[in-house]
């Protein structure tokens, strides 16, 4: 399985792999990618390097990703010479929020509301549709609360242009959420999907922090969450893992889901699986790309928190080495900065 990308993901895929004899080919750019630590063969190269690319198609069986920021250009060079899962059009959906944001309304899936912002002008158009506040956010290459610029009511619109260097964008309302959740759902090349338990989130300084199952949710929300999930699986024709972000809001005495943002790819909200489930979010992907049947996965416990260990934090990881229930995920990665996610921790309460 050749996978393009080497960071956590990338090593933590490899590690669900081998269990099941199956080796993985890492191609990354990075000569620091944490992921060759662990894999059966790496290839350092850029993705503009269509000889190593092509090398490394020859060595592999099938090809996918660990981040949706793999070049498009990328994915359909390869796509001409072995299978991509997920599809690489899967990517210029996603790889673009206003693209993404349509996909999800044609699909009568509800979005905070949004529009496109390309200019000045069109921004002030936004602003009046939209209404304040709401949030600027680049169309492209945004994430952990890059490229994001929050527009209070009676705030300054041409300053959050300015902040996003006048990049091509979109604006969305700002949405008082009771909660943060996401489904991390699988499905297979023959269609069958499975979902993994409504997870809920809690980011701090815009970068997830904890995610917690059970979600604090009624059964008929979780419901809601997981068939929108499924839908926009199907949708894709889609083949591997991914997940959907969503927000809790309430309407009138109701509660029910919009979506927020859809990541084609295993996502950090769903590692608390390893641990915490009978199967993890990285053996499905696996299982799913290498045309195998997909496990159904029951939670392990009565809860399970999964808490990320983001730049320093990882100098004090062995103070969870001798908490009952707990495991220690470190990346291996090099140095400790700021906002990086250097590794994480499960911990499984018993089930009563």
């Amino acid at each position: 399985i050749g996978i393009l990308g080497g960071g956590q993901l990338a090593r933590m895929l490899a590690l669900a792999a081998a269990p099941l004899g199956l080796r993985c080919h890492v191609f990354s750019p990075e000569k620091d990618s944490c992921a060759f630590d662990v894999v059966h063969a790496g290839t350092c190269a850029s993705y503009e390097d269509e000889t190593a690319l092509g090398r490394f198609a020859n060595a592999v069986d099938v090809i996918t990703y660990e981040f949706e920021n793999v070049p498009a250009k990328t994915a359909a060079f390869l796509a001409k010479r072995k299978t991509v899962l997920p599809d690489p059009k899967v990517l210029e959906t996603t790889q673009d929020r206003l693209i993404e944001k349509d996909f999800v309304s044609a699909l009568k899936i509800a979005t905070a509301p949004y529009a496109s912002v390309h200019s000045a002008t069109q921004l002030a158009e936004a602003v009046k549709a939209v209404g304040l506040p709401a949030v600027l956010k680049t169309r492209q290459l945004g994430y952990d609360g890059k490229g994001q610029a929050k527009i209070a009511k009676g705030g300054d619109a041409i300053a959050a242009w300015r902040s996003v260097k006048n990049a091509p964008a979109i604006l969305e309302g700002f949405i008082d959420f009771e909660r943060e959740v996401s489904v991390v759902a699988a499905r297979s090349r023959d269609g069958a999907v499975e979902c993994f338990e409504v997870t809920e989130n809690e980011h701090r300084d815009h970068i997830l922090k904890f995610s917690r199952v059970p979600a604090k949710v009624t059964p008929a929300l979780a419901r809601e969450a997981r068939q929108v999930a499924t839908r926009i699986a199907k949708a894709f024709d889609y083949v591997g893992v991914l997940a959907v972000e969503m927000f809790v809001v309430r309407k009138g005495r109701q509660r029910t889901v919009l979506v927020n943002e859809i990541a084609p790819r295993v996502h950090n909200s769903g590692h608390w699986t390893i641990d915490g489930a009978t199967v993890s979010q990285f053996e499905q992907h696996i299982r799913a790309v290498a045309g195998w049947p997909l496990a159904k996965p029951v939670r392990l416990g009565s809860r399970v928190e999964m808490t990320n260990l983001i730049g320093q934090e990882i100098n004090d990881a062995d103070r969870w080495l001798t908490v009952p229930g707990a495991s220690v995920h470190v990346y291996g990665k090099g140095e400790a900065r700021a906002r990086r996610k250097m590794g994480h921790v499960t911990r499984v309460w018993p089930a009563k």
